[in-house]
């Protein structure tokens, strides 16, 4: 499953962290069609698997697709502390030319994240490329809360460039990384991209896709994640988040 260049090329176009936690039931399908949607438009990805403190067969299933020949490397979080944390700690591991994230549930089909990529890859200037979710397959209620949420946010915070602040994948030069030091270790690492790109005057591009349904498993959002961003939105606007290091 070697893609163009081969998985040992020195610099793949793009890495991409994936944390993983208890997705049993999805990585052994997603991650593989991510890849064959990265070698169908010719750019050579390297996926940066992170077992983030799973407690059923992840780990072991990451294991079986790296031997099978998936571009991948694994990092291995041995007690989850959040999802922003294993996306940090896959950050840290990830080479490409363009780095970034995505979750490992197939929410966005695997052809717009390629798509995505592509047009990161062919810009003439530095941004953070998004996704967002115009359509999304929630409950009434999960909607309220992510339109509250991410209306607040851009109160707080004006010319964030998104109306979808958790949609990810969220791609950016690897020049990006070099330049701030993302810190969250929950839900908030994404607002927090986004809040020191703004500091650092990156633009962001948001291309709209259809939010898919989670192909197997359970979400890992839960009640006390609205008050978590509630929380550090609060710190971000009058703390020191999102301010350049």
């Amino acid at each position: 499953m070697n893609g163009p260049g081969g998985a040992a090329a020195a610099v793949p176009d793009v890495s991409l962290a994936v944390p993983c936690y208890n997705e049993e039931e999805v990585v052994g399908h997603t991650l593989p069609a991510l890849v064959k949607a990265f070698q169908d438009r010719g750019i050579s990805i390297e996926l940066v698997v992170v077992d983030n403190g799973s407690s059923d067969r992840t780990s072991a299933i990451l294991d079986e697709l790296i031997a099978s020949g998936l571009p991948a490397v694994k990092e291995t979080v041995e007690v989850n502390v959040g999802q922003g944390y294993g996306i940090l700690r896959g950050l840290t591991r990830c080479r490409g030319r363009y780095a970034g994230f995505i979750c490992a549930d197939g929410q966005v089909d695997p052809q717009d994240v390629a798509k995505l990529a592509e047009i990161a890859i062919h810009s003439k200037s530095p941004q953070i490329f998004k996704v967002r979710r115009r359509f999304r397959l929630d409950g009434m209620k999960r909607k309220l809360v992510s339109i509250a949420y991410n209306g607040v946010a851009n109160v707080l915070f004006p010319g964030l460039g998104s109306i979808d602040i958790n949609g990810n994948p969220k791609i950016f030069p690897a020049e990006f990384l070099e330049k701030t030091a993302l810190v969250s270790r929950d839900w908030f690492l994404e607002a927090e991209v986004l809040i020191r790109a703004r500091r650092l005057g990156y633009g962001v591009f948001e291309m709209n896709v259809m939010g898919q349904a989670r192909e197997g498993g359970t979400s890992n959002v839960r009640a006390t994640t609205c008050w978590e961003f509630v929380v550090n939105l609060s710190r971000a606007r009058f703390g020191r988040i999102g301010r350049a290091p």
